[in-house]
């Protein structure tokens, strides 16, 4: 008969050895049966393994920072409902290969929203990815140089769900809205895509170059998608105005006036 040691080995058990005289004692005590006993010890197995799991997808998806929807303040954001934010939250989007897109101003939150929903998504066993359009463009472009762009391509189409951020805040060439475009034919209807931006959809026209690709880009994205549409203040000036570095409601074109926020900073842990 094998060893206890051989058969952790062959099974390629990493968590149980470590746990099992505390699996066998609670086994004792709470006087279980063969069956209850084994379903113990197998559980405990696999929520190492899963812990595991998801510690390496969180370091792929590589979120700027990480967010859930409990730190979510909807009171200070009453337009974004949260009966909506619930049911995203179930996934079902996920397994589905629909599309989640955010808007709305400078720091509402919508970064803290998509990040919390590709949490959900790795929780859940997905790959996630996470990218700035700027960064995302960025890793395009070099790929067509080095002759590499299909791979890439398809590389960007294995997450289940790929998180763009940032869509809007600096105007694309129409030679990388093509690229843009290229990725999104590639995942229509096949995986998710979560995207946020500070522009209406009637401007992406001015976001990508021309009208043409931006209604051939909205016209696969909108397919099957949520669109959550956020209005209210800047998480960032509320916190300033809160420390006092700002008035309240200052007097539009007065001094104090804050200066329009028309960028997010990734290691800013306070929502886009």
């Amino acid at each position: 008969m094998m060893q206890l040691e051989q058969l952790f080995e062959r099974l390629k058990f990493e968590y149980l050895p470590d746990q099992l005289d505390t699996v066998c004692e609670q086994a004792a005590k709470k006087q279980l049966d063969y069956q209850d006993f084994l379903a113990q010890a197998l559980e405990t197995e696999w929520a190492g393994r899963n812990r595991k799991g998801i510690e390496s997808r969180m370091n792929q998806a590589r979120f700027p920072h990480i967010k859930t929807l409990e730190q979510f303040d909807f009171e200070f954001q009453p337009s974004v409902d949260r009966n909506v934010l619930r049911n995203l939250s179930g996934l079902a989007f996920v397994e589905r290969g629909e599309n989640v897109i955010f808007l709305g101003p400078p720091g509402v939150g919508k970064t803290h929203l998509s990040i919390a929903l590709g949490v959900k998504a790795v929780e859940a066993g997905h790959r996630v990815e996470f990218q700035t359009l700027d960064q995302l463009m960025t890793r395009l472009k070099k790929a067509r140089e080095e002759n590499r762009l299909d791979r890439t391509l398809k590389q960007l189409s294995y997450p289940k769900v790929l998180i763009v951020d940032e869509i809007g805040y600096l105007p694309l060439s129409r030679d990388e809205a093509s690229l843009f475009f290229r990725l999104i034919n590639r995942r229509y209807e096949k995986a998710s895509m979560i995207l946020t931006s500070n522009k209406s959809f009637a401007d992406w026209g001015e976001v990508f170059g021309e009208q043409v690709i931006a209604t051939a880009i909205l016209d696969r994205l909108l397919h099957h998608a949520t669109t959550v549409n956020i209005k209210g203040e800047s998480y960032r000036l509320k916190e300033k105005r809160r420390a006092g570095m700002l008035k309240n409601n200052p007097p539009a074109g007065s001094d104090d006036s804050p200066e329009p926020n028309t960028a997010t900073n990734e290691e800013d842990p306070t929502p886009a």
